[in-house]
């Protein structure tokens, strides 16, 4: 993930907050995994499908690692992905490697982080909430 350039992180970073417009010029553009992942974080089935088929199980892993799945998590770093495993935890509100970011210079990844942490409260209280119903 850090071969991206700055810009196309910050408009995943954007995707994964639900801008539309940006996650289909990211589709368009050349980076549908980057779209994918995006759409995964929000537990599109079908974007973690299309990033299993299109050899990106360790973007898969992530968006279900992000989420607490131990076995996604397990499976990051048994396979040596080590700084999705540091995203993961950055996700989840880990300080240890939101500091790791900072000191390494790479911003970007902490507001993926964030972003990323932010839907998933939005999305837990969502899928909480009694008076929604899930079908």
């Amino acid at each position: 993930m850090i071969n991206y350039p700055p810009k196309i992180l910050a408009a995943l970073a954007e995707a994964i907050d639900e801008n539309h417009k940006i996650l289909y010029w990211l589709m368009e553009n050349g980076y549908p995994e980057l779209a994918a992942i995006a759409n995964a974080i929000h537990l599109n089935k079908e974007a973690f499908d299309w990033l299993m088929k299109h050899k990106y199980p360790h973007y898969a892993a992530f968006t279900q690692a992000v989420w607490d799945d131990k076995k996604a998590y397990f499976w990051l770093k048994q396979h040596g992905f080590d700084f999705m495993v540091k995203l993961s935890d950055a996700a989840q509100g880990d300080e240890q490697s939101l500091q790791w970011f900072k000191e390494e210079q790479m911003e970007i990844f902490i507001l993926i982080a964030k972003k990323t942490e932010e839907v998933i409260k939005r999305k837990r209280h969502e899928l909480s909430d009694y008076h929604k119903l899930h079908f």
